[in-house]
């Protein structure tokens, strides 16, 4: 697109790929928020198991996505989005209809097969159809869509799983995958006509070039910190709650509450911001993400208080456990308005000249180490300190899940230390760039 003026209009394929997107965050998110309670309860891993089988399906959809994005410029994106959506649809399918062990490691393998190719396919249709004056507005319908894909999904879950059962949001999903499908195959055609990008020896060149700049690789370390904490919400949060609390719990629709309070306050957080050194902001956030574990450690307090109930207007209630979780998830969305938008400014400053496109692209390695670390650990905890029911014999019960909390007492240290590792990279890079400057005057 050009113009000498800002637009909303955009090409027809434009709001195809935008509304494909949809369909499949609302499948992702559909399965992926009781993905954990799924291969436990229904398919029969460990809490440990489960956590190192998420933890490298997780960390691997933000991988796989620098390698087919490479594939999918060669096959062209209408055929790219096409296979994505057809493994999608029966990598979901397959996850809901054989519970097995084998299974349901196939499944999430083609279900990461074909989400590999979804982001770079449809960022890459959003750019292709945008100029440069436009750009932005294109991306914040593309953001747009993606939470509202994830609302939608998580909140379909909860009926899902109380009223017919876990496999039956993995059946969602695959319907939800098949819609995007057929919507490409009907009217999607390629932004481009010819096949370009990459070769898959040139992507893997370059991830090792990034690898080896110290610099952001500590950055990227660093944040990772506060996307671990993050990723609790799907890791950690569902077990726990209906653990705890009971199985009328809606841990689904709790975890809506962090995309809600990001799309409401990250426009006003980004203008308060503004003019604030990116690090600045990330450090706000860091100090934040912390305090979002904290508050849920802090139930049994509440719970000391009030009893099993908290008493609410209008002659409702609330278990104490539900109330720090929403207050903690609120902390997460808040912290996250004050990351993302200046997290790609300060780390664009840590690249080379002439590369800060090649360094943004592999910016999601954050997320990737975070996941993998994050749910890795979750597992430990969960068996630690909430363990699976099943596993415990009746004379246990009692007393299983006295010491719950400690699970956030340790994300919430996750969290310091990543702060306190923000302030001393600030400090060591802030005098390695001081001592340069002088050493070229």
């Amino acid at each position: 697109m050009t113009g000498d003026r800002p637009t909303w209009r955009f090409p027809r394929v434009f709001w195809i790929a935008n509304l494909s997107e949809l369909f499949e965050r609302a499948a992702y998110y559909g399965t992926f928020i009781v993905l954990t309670l799924y291969l436990t309860d229904e398919v029969g891993f460990t809490d440990v198991e489960t956590g190192w089988l998420t933890a490298f399906f997780a960390a691997g959809l933000y991988l796989a996505p620098t390698f087919s994005g490479a594939l999918a410029d060669k096959l062209g994106f209408r055929l790219s989005l096409l296979l994505a959506f057809g493994l999608l649809a029966v990598g979901y399918a397959s996850l809901g209809t054989w519970p097995t062990k084998v299974m349901a490691v196939v499944s999430l393998g083609v279900i990461l097969a074909g989400g590999s190719f979804i982001k770079p396919v449809i960022t890459g249709t959003v750019a292709k159809c945008s100029d440069e004056l436009n750009r932005a507005r294109a991306f914040s319908i593309f953001y747009q869509m993606v939470n509202i894909g994830s609302f939608t999904g998580k909140t379909f879950a909860k009926p899902l799983r109380t009223e017919l059962g876990l496999e039956y949001i993995n059946y969602y999903s695959a319907i939800m995958a098949l819609l995007a499908f057929f919507l490409i195959l009907a009217t999607y055609h390629d932004p481009d006509a010819k096949g370009q990008g990459k070769s898959m020896a040139d992507t893997l060149r370059q991830l090792g070039k990034v690898l080896k700049n110290i610099r952001f690789m500590a950055l990227i370390l660093i944040v990772a910190g506060f996307w671990a904490i993050q990723g609790q919400l799907y890791a950690t949060m569902p077990k726990y709650v209906l653990r705890m609390v009971g199985a009328d719990a809606a841990p689904e629709w709790l975890a809506n509450i962090n995309p809600l309070v990001v799309v409401i306050l990250v426009i006003p957080i980004t203008h308060l911001v503004r003019r604030l050194m990116p690090v600045s902001s990330i450090a706000i956030a860091l100090g934040l993400i912390p305090f979002s574990a904290l508050v849920i450690s802090l139930s049994p307090v509440l719970q000391a208080v009030t009893g099993v109930e908290v008493g609410l207007p209008f002659g409702l209630g609330m278990h104490p456990i539900t109330i720090m979780v929403c207050i903690g998830i609120a902390l997460q969305g808040l912290s996250e308005c004050f990351l993302s938008p200046k997290f790609l400014e300060y780390a664009s400053r840590q690249a080379p000249p002439g590369e800060v496109g090649l360094y943004m692209g592999y910016s999601h390695l954050t997320t990737f180490f975070a996941w993998l670390f994050g749910f890795a650990i979750s597992g430990y905890l969960l068996e630690a300190f909430c363990p699976d029911p099943a596993t415990l014999e009746p004379g246990q019960m009692a007393t299983a899940y006295q010491h719950a909390h400690y699970i956030w007492y340790v994300f919430a240290g996750v969290g310091a230390v990543a702060f306190l590792a923000l302030l001393v990279f600030r400090a060591v890079t802030g005098a390695i760039d001081r001592r340069r400057a002088s050493r070229s005057d």
